[in-house]
């Protein structure tokens, strides 16, 4: 008999009692079923009656009793300490499951049973009974693309960006990523394209800085840009990458002002500025496409960065971009320290 599970089916269970009431033998019954003598035996024994009947149903309900029973445990058990800390920082603080399960392994690398992979917290939210908590924790995941790889077009031409700032001249310590203080910028723009707010991003770190816009054009990425990098240690703010966008027209002032190189990719090549297309990616998590962000205050975009610097990032080897930058400045610190003692 070619049987398609090892369990026993209610079918079979109704042929057991039949012949048990007949009077077959437990090896005749699985003869009959394609199943081991010993297979009836259990189930036989799991049907016990005190008059020596056999009952499928009862048998059924000791199998599923010692089913559930021999089953793992679930680490994520609502109510409990990991769950809390995975529900807390999914929902609250827009960490996505990796990264979450990645920062249990480095809090507690000796305790196995604290820690969860990602997909146990996928699982754990997709097994959530309808209601409102699965409501909130599966809107807390990170949608995808609706479409990727379209090429990005600016409305600047290529004169506002001299030859001697073309990313072809950019030094090669600052592709290589060795050491910080070297940004890429962009905006992400609001409904309409009437509003946006322009972002910063660190290279080597992946630190975020978030700047206020009041309006779209050169002077106000001047004006923003400005003033949120000027709160920045002059030691990290040595160049910035951008794009042909027009709002770049101002870009000899902001050289002027912060005293820092500034390179422009080529057309159509958003791959060149890596780091702040994926952030912005991100960022659209918190405003989200069509959102006005003509109202959006300093302090609302400051709290973002502050959300996004405390995730855990797999480029950082599961640090925190605000981890990687204090121990960019603490190596720095030291270096100043040694030099001047020398």
């Amino acid at each position: 008999m070619d049987r398609r599970s090892k369990h026993l089916s209610s079918e079979e269970r109704g042929v057991i009692l039949a012949e048990h009431n007949r009077g077959s033998s437990q090896q005749a019954i699985g003869r009959l079923l394609g199943r081991a003598a010993s297979t009836i035996g259990r189930e036989l024994a799991r049907g016990w009656q005190a008059d020596g009947s056999y009952c499928p149903m009862a048998a059924r309900r000791v199998y599923d009793g010692r089913r559930a029973r021999c089953r793992r445990r679930s680490k994520l058990v609502e109510g409990g300490a990991t769950y809390r800390f995975v529900h807390d920082h999914l929902v609250h603080r827009g960490w996505s499951p990796e990264q979450i399960a990645q920062r249990l392994r480095r809090m507690k690398p000796d305790e196995p049973s604290t820690r969860v992979s990602h997909e146990t917290i996928y699982a754990a939210i997709y097994a959530q009974p309808r209601g409102g908590l699965r409501a909130a924790m599966i809107d807390a995941l990170r949608q995808a693309k609706p479409a990727r790889g379209r090429r990005r077009t600016t409305l600047a031409g290529t004169s506002m960006a001299p030859d001697s700032l073309r990313i072809m001249n950019r030094p090669e310590e600052i592709e290589a990523g060795l050491v910080p203080g070297h940004w890429e910028g962009d905006l992400i723009k609001g409904a309409f394209n009437r509003s946006s707010v322009g972002t910063l991003v660190e290279r080597r770190t992946r630190f975020v800085v978030l700047c206020r816009m009041r309006g779209n054009g050169a002077e106000a990425v001047l004006d923003s840009f400005t003033r949120q990098m000027k709160r920045l240690p002059a030691a990290l703010r040595k160049s910035m990458t951008y794009d042909r966008g027009s709002e770049m027209a101002c870009h000899p002032e902001l050289l002027r002002r912060l005293k820092i190189d500034i390179w422009f990719c080529d057309p159509h090549a958003p791959w060149q500025r890596g780091s702040s297309e994926n952030t912005n990616g991100l960022l659209r998590q918190f405003m989200p496409k069509g959102t006005d962000l003509g109202d959006a205050s300093q302090t609302w975009l400051n709290d973002i960065a502050a959300l996004m610097n405390n995730r855990p990032r797999k480029t950082l080897g599961w640090r925190t971009p605000t981890e990687a930058m204090a121990d960019e400045i603490a190596a720095f610190t030291a270096t100043v320290a040694l030099e001047a003692r020398i």
